[in-house]
């Protein structure tokens, strides 16, 4: 029996972007910590892997100078080859306003650039200085390394108590079902949240009989 992917509580995350925002240091420390923070919610908040992350063109997440309402991983930047659209979230659009004003807002619209890139060279970040930005940043914030992966599943089993499988299934862009059963297994909030339910149903007063 497959175990359940591990995630992160919601506190867990916020302490994790806290980190990776940055936001006392230099202009230029400011601006890379930002950097990092809108990577982390695009695997956050929109689930893509960190192979599609590097992947990400500047036009996949900016058009006509605004932030995109949905991400389109191309079939080209996608695991399985195959197109999918992620809505975009309220807190990654504002993410990616701002990453326009400080990076993209100065590239040509003709020129195809990546979207996350290291500093002087341009070049795109690669998946190794990604898991180590995440890494880095997790070990300062939660006491321990995180493996970017785990960001994705986090955004996975909060859809799940949310809405459908087959929903999930889109937009994490799983060829097979069962590739998203894995997320079906209950973890410890899931649990603790059970507990607590019980505990308040046994609480409330029996309605009479009539």
């Amino acid at each position: 029996m497959s175990k359940a992917p591990k995630t992160l509580t919601t506190d867990q995350c916020q302490r994790l972007l806290d980190v990776l925002q940055l936001k006392d240091g230099t202009p230029k420390q400011v601006r890379r910590g930002f950097r990092n923070y809108t990577i982390a919610l695009v695997m956050l908040d929109a689930g893509l892997r960190v192979s599609e992350v590097t992947g990400l063109d500047v036009t996949d997440l900016i058009f006509n100078n605004a932030p995109v309402t949905s991400v389109l991983v191309r079939p080209l930047i996608s695991k399985n080859h195959e197109e999918r659209i992620i809505p975009v979230s309220t807190r990654l659009s504002d993410a990616l306003k701002k990453m326009n004003e400080s990076f993209w807002s100065r590239i040509p619209t003709n020129v195809q650039h990546k979207a996350f890139t290291s500093g002087r060279s341009r070049r795109a970040l690669t998946r190794r200085q990604i898991h180590r930005i995440i890494s880095s940043a997790a070990i300062a914030a939660l006491g321990r390394p995180v493996h970017p992966h785990v960001l994705r599943h986090t955004f996975a089993s909060k859809l799940m108590r949310v809405t459908d499988m087959r929903t999930v299934q889109e937009l994490l862009g799983h060829k097979n079902i069962t590739s998203t059963q894995i997320y079906t297994h209950p973890n410890e909030q899931d649990k603790h949240k059970a507990i607590e339910n019980m505990e308040r149903s046994e609480e409330s007063p029996i309605p009479a009989a009539h």
